[in-house]
């Protein structure tokens, strides 16, 4: 069975990048369509505003069998701009919409969009999806309800949709991505620092074009993250990275984030 033609939404992004990245030599380039909005070098590249013009996201959604969007709004985008944080759940809806337009056209009837496991909040323990949504951020609060959003117009419109609840990405998240001369972790009595689920990046990529690729229907939600967790301050001693302890506030959690079965599923074994 061949790769499936797929559009990705938000190719410029930290995880858009990673993908074109780290893609794996099975994936035909040619089944990739890497949506920007800026005009891009390079042949598979197409120049839109996915919120300003539905009629050509639409057009190129048309020829797909399948759309990943990594287009959202990210606490350090939204920093200077709170209210685009909602844009999260405008952009989801809008590859929806392109994709219910293209499944009556014969094709695309798969989404996968970008979550985030900050719709957990802080909730600790082996976190399942099936665990209703506890989000304590504006992030967190705007991807749940991006992930509601998108289920309800999926489900009504007859498309797949899934929402890819990604855990921390090594080199995309606040520890290695966010690392400057004289970094701070806390660090608990124990002398343990805060443990995370991460995926690698080349992992990652891997992951979503297994997904993309899967001929099942795939569920509505998925935890994407390697087992296990990982210590902030270890993934920074791995790095060669220094940093300085500090006393972790008391109510802070040294275990907050594991994932259920997105770590025991997905990555599958290489």
């Amino acid at each position: 069975m061949p790769f499936p033609q797929v559009l990705v939404l938000g190719a410029t992004g930290r995880i858009g990048t990673i993908l074109r990245r780290f893609l794996p030599p099975a994936v035909p380039a040619a089944r990739m369509l890497w949506q920007a909005r800026r005009e891009m070098p390079g042949p598979g590249w197409l120049s839109l505003d996915p919120l300003a013009d539905g009629a050509a996201l639409a057009r190129a959604a048309e020829g797909c069998d399948a759309i990943l969007c990594l287009a959202g709004v990210t606490p350090m985008r939204a920093e200077h701009a709170p209210a685009r944080m909602a844009d999260n759940v405008a952009l989801a809806r809008a590859a929806v919409q392109a994709a219910v337009q293209a499944a009556g056209q014969g094709g695309c009837a798969r989404v996968l969009l970008a979550s985030s496991a900050a719709v957990y909040g802080r909730a600790g323990g082996l976190l399942r999806e099936d665990l209703p949504p506890a989000p304590v951020s504006d992030y967190g609060r705007a991807k749940a309800a991006m992930e509601a959003d998108a289920a309800a117009l999926g489900a009504r419109e007859g498309v797949q949709v899934s929402c890819l609840r990604i855990g921390n990405v090594a080199g995309a998240d606040a520890i290695l991505g966010g690392w400057r001369p004289g970094f701070a972790l806390d660090c608990f009595a124990d002398g343990r620092t805060p443990r995370r689920s991460y995926v690698g990046p080349a992992t990652l990529a891997r992951v979503l074009t297994d997904l993309l690729a899967a001929p099942a229907p795939l569920p509505g939600v998925l935890n994407v993250a390697a087992p296990g967790l990982i210590g902030m301050g270890e993934l920074l001693d791995a790095a060669g990275l220094d940093w300085t302890p500090r006393p972790a506030p008391p109510r802070r959690a040294a275990r907050p984030c594991r994932s259920g079965r997105g770590c025991s599923t997905w990555p599958p074994p290489a």
